[in-house]
């Protein structure tokens, strides 16, 4: 029996205002995530699960809302913790980073976690949902490291450099047939601005 997970990454999100939980999407992030709805509106999608963090639950939670699905937020599905207290690192910081944390798995910085730590909690809740949802489509909003994380581990194409190449938002279809990834499809299509 084919189970369906549809990745999909958050939207643009702007990094000055709150914190890495409650910072929302930017208006292109917004408007992109009317394209997110409008490219999953035929999937048939049965279930809506989120990661707590604001960005990743408005980027689908309107197409969860426009089926009249419930959203369900799951706590372990949070972004890899980089640094304590839910502080935001920008982007000069952070992808330097996260190239040493995919070349050492065990390294964190203090407060943060380590990818082996992030892939042991984020996998776990996947190949739960992989099974309790079984002969469903799934769609979950996430973030870039996770998203690379819980494909990784079932393919190992999907690794640093498929990090690096993904945009905000992104899409991936991964098709599932008793737990093993058969195909995975990327739905997202970059258009010119």
């Amino acid at each position: 029996m084919k189970t369906f997970v549809y990745m999909v990454r958050h939207g643009e999100s702007p990094k000055m205002d709150g914190n890495e939980r409650t910072r929302g999407l930017t208006l292109k992030g917004e408007s992109d995530s009317q394209i997110v709805a409008e490219l999953l509106k035929g999937e048939r999608i049965d279930t809506f699960i989120s990661s707590p963090y604001r960005r990743a639950i408005l980027t689908i939670e309107g197409l969860a809302q426009s089926l009249g699905k419930e959203l369900i937020v799951i706590e372990e599905l949070k972004e890899i913790v980089f640094i304590g207290d839910d502080k935001i690192m920008h982007d000069k910081e952070v992808y330097p980073l996260v190239k040493k944390m995919f070349s050492e798995p065990d390294f964190s910085l203090p407060g943060g976690e380590s990818f082996t730590n992030c892939r042991n909690r984020v996998v776990t809740i996947l190949k739960n949902m992989i099974s309790k949802y079984e002969g469903q489509k799934v769609a979950i909003g996430t973030h870039g490291a996770v998203m690379t994380i819980m494909m990784g581990y079932f393919d190992p194409q999907f690794d640093l450099d498929f990090l690096l190449k993904t945009s905000k938002p992104d899409i991936y279809k991964m098709e599932f047939d008793e737990g093993i990834l058969t195909k995975t499809e990327r739905l997202w299509r970059v258009t010119p601005e």
